[in-house]
């Protein structure tokens, strides 16, 4: 990479994490509710429990915020012309931007690094390296959602259709990529290991129905 396009590339790094660390779920609690949401229902700092504990009124922003700033990151080397438009080299730089904002996610600094499991973001991310693949699996997401109800489920079949498509319909040039879309449905199935066990036992809850006599402290964790 030419040495001109060093300074670029950290300054993109280094806003794609300050992107990733605003913590909208534990803001938008304090803020209009007056509690930490990582201390109600599941304990994830995420758009799920946010919906869940606070209601759609505020769980849709912060869904909304936080596709946008996953979508904002990944953009970062588009906006500060760091390769040319189509290029392999610059959906790999969106590919590090991207990442670096989730792991700004995952670990805020504006929330003592305790933050959320970063699939909103995710999405915001793999929307703006390639929309219409993200697209078909935001399809994939709600269709399996309306057929179960279960938020977990959605994003693991979503994930996982992320890579079977990219392989086997649309296609890459960039060989990071196909690996990040590997790396994608991997780390949605690390994350949500314990939704998979409560899957398998039949115990994971659905978004819109609380299980009967069930506190908040037991719902899932998306």
């Amino acid at each position: 990479m030419p040495d001109m396009n060093v300074i670029p590339l950290l300054i993109s790094i280094i806003i794609a994490y300050f992107l990733g660390s605003i913590p909208s779920a534990v803001w938008a609690g304090k803020l209009f509710h007056g509690i930490d949401v990582r201390e109600h229902g599941s304990g994830n700092a995420g758009a799920t429990n946010v919906i869940r504990v606070l209601g759609w009124k505020t769980g849709v922003p912060v869904l909304l915020f936080d596709l946008a700033k996953g979508w904002a990151a990944a953009m970062m080397p588009v906006f500060l012309n760091l390769a040319d438009r189509g290029s392999v080299t610059l959906i790999n730089l969106q590919i590090l931007a991207g990442l670096v904002a989730i792991v700004g996610h995952i670990f805020p600094v504006f929330a003592g690094f305790k933050g959320g499991k970063g699939v909103a973001s995710m999405f915001g991310v793999l929307l703006a390296i390639h929309p219409l693949l993200t697209l078909a699996c935001l399809v994939i997401f709600l269709i399996v959602f309306i057929l179960t109800g279960i938020v977990s489920i959605s994003s693991m079949s979503a994930g996982i259709a992320f890579t079977i498509l990219l392989f086997t319909v649309f296609g890459t040039d960039s060989v990071v990529f196909g690996i990040f879309s590997i790396f994608v449905a991997i780390a949605l199935l690390v994350t949500h290991r314990k939704n998979i066990g409560r899957l398998l036992k039949g115990e994971e809850a659905k978004l819109f129905k609380k299980k009967t006599g069930e506190s908040d402290n037991k719902q899932e964790k998306n």
